[in-house]
Formats: C-alpha cells, structure tokens, sequence
C-alpha cells in the first residue's frame, strides 16, 4: 500500500532542537591540551625573541635552502635520484632523494646550522642514490661565503659544480643562504631574557582575567647540623628541628674485664658491643648475654 505525504510528515518528529544538538562536549583532555596551547601563545607574546642559545664555538647561526640544480648528465641507464650532501665545520646534513629528478633535481631543503669561528666556506656534494651498490658521488663544489652574507644579506645565488666533466662543467646548483651573528655575550652561556611573572590558565576565560600566579620564594640554602663532637654533620630540611643525639657512653675496660669473667667462652668484643648497646648498664648486659647462651 502506497504511503501518502501526509502519512509520511506524521512521522517526522518537530518542534525545538535541544541546546546540545549536533554539539561535541570536550573530554578532559581536550580541554588541557586548549589550557595548554593558549599558555604557549601567551609565554611567546610574552618573550620576545625567544629563547635561544649558541655554542662557545659558534659565530653565528646559518639558514642554508638547497634549492634545486641543473646537472650536465644522466648518469646510468635509468633516470638518476640524486640527493646533496652538505657540510659546514663539523656538521653534515642530507637533503631527501630527488626522485626520478634526472639532471634537474629539486630538494627545497632548509637547513638550520651552526657557524663555527673560522669557517668561512660550505662543502657540498651530489650523489646518485643506488639500490644494489653504493650511491655513486657525482658533482661536488667548494662554496665560499660571501662577505655580504656575513653582514645580513640573503643571498640567492647559482654556483657551479665540478665532477667527471671537469671543474665547474657538471652543472649548477642554487643556494639559498641567510646569516644572523651571535649576540654579545659570555661564550657558552644561553641567551636569557627577563622572566616574566607566571599565569595560571583557566579554560574559557579570557586572557585578561586570567589569575597571576605569585612569585616563589628563592630556595635557602642547606642546613647542617654536627649533632656529636667529631662526628659528621647531618642535613636537616628547612623547618625542621635537629633530632638530638645522646653522646655515646665511654665503656670501661675493668666493666668488660667483670664480665667477660663470668663468661669466659664469650668473645671480649661481643660482650663490649652488648654492653655499649646497653649504655654500660652491666645488669642488662648480663641478662643479655644469658639469653645469648641459652638460644
């Protein structure tokens, strides 16, 4: 039997949508990792610059793109996958396999590095990756930086490589390069800048109303205590008192000798321990050692 339109509204549920309709209510997680990014949006607005730090050793920090680079020839009988390989001092960095890119190779790779003192030039090299044997070198150049690199400029410029063409006859590769110099100060030593005052985010609050956290205290240095003439001091936490130690007792050889007279087959330094543990009291030293026996 046909159904008719009006059977069909019938069925179809009307009136007011509730306020939670087609909303997600977030987990607990969610709403932490919220609290979490707008603290780390105000910690940056609130340090400019950053924070950084440079080695002893390093002049300043080198921002090197490798672009792309147009090759003399195909080496192989299928189509190359070349990939550059770039040292600065110490540093060697690898740009990902170009692929299939033949002579024409594009990476686009940014490569972020330190400027050692007395390094003024980058070494480069092009290889063909291989799958059975090893990747064979095919270009390489010796670049040396420029002056106005050094002074801040970025520089965008070609440079030619060498390889089994002859110098400067296997193409031409394109380098990005941007200099920034280390700032003033001690060798070693991180750039800070001033802290600023702590928040405390709330989610769903704004910024502005955000409760600012108070300072803490600088922590006091450490309290040592020498509870016994010539002994070792003992490290009491701040707001505690020293536990008190009673001085040990001096025993006497004539006590030990009293003893060990009526226990001839115990060993003299057994009955000395027992009775410094007895703080020289000779009758608990003696029911002691008759325990000992009769054990």
């Amino acid at each position: 039997m046909a159904t008719t339109t009006a059977e069909r509204r019938s069925q179809v549920m009307v009136g007011d949508l509730g306020s939670d309709f087609l909303r997600i209510t977030a987990s607990q997680q969610q709403v932490q990792e919220e609290a979490d990014a707008q603290t780390a949006q105000m910690l940056a607005a609130q340090t400019p610059g950053g924070f950084s730090f440079f080695p002893g050793n390093a002049a300043g920090r080198l921002s090197i793109t490798i672009a792309q680079a147009k090759l003399a020839k195909n080496y192989g009988l299928t189509k190359m996958d070349p990939y550059c390989r770039l040292r600065i001092g110490h540093s060697v960095v690898e740009t990902p396999t170009a692929h299939n890119g033949s002579k024409n190779p594009r990476w686009n790779k940014v490569v972020q590095t330190y400027l050692p003192h007395g390094v003024d030039a980058i070494y480069l090299e092009i290889f063909d990756e291989r799958a059975f044997s090893m990747d064979e070198r095919i270009a390489w150049a010796h670049i040396k930086l420029k002056e106005a690199v050094l002074n801040g400029d970025t520089s965008d410029d070609w440079y030619s490589l060498s390889g089994k063409q002859g110098d400067d006859k296997e193409g031409m590769i394109n380098v990005v390069m941007t200099y920034t110099p280390a700032p003033a100060q001690p060798a070693g030593m991180p750039m800070m800048y001033p802290p600023q005052q702590p928040m405390m985010m709330v989610p769903g609050r704004p910024a502005a109303a955000q409760p600012q956290l108070q300072p803490q205290l600088q922590p006091q240095p450490p309290v040592f205590y020498q509870a016994v003439p010539g002994a070792y001091p003992v490290y009491v936490p701040q707001g505690q008192q020293p536990l008190q130690q009673t001085p040990s007792v001096q025993i006497k050889p004539e006590d030990v000798q009293q003893i060990k007279d009526m226990f001839p087959n115990m060993d003299e330094n057994a009955i000395k321990s027992v009775l410094e543990a007895n703080r020289g009291n000779k009758d608990r030293t003696i029911n002691t050692l008759l325990s000992m026996q009769d054990s």
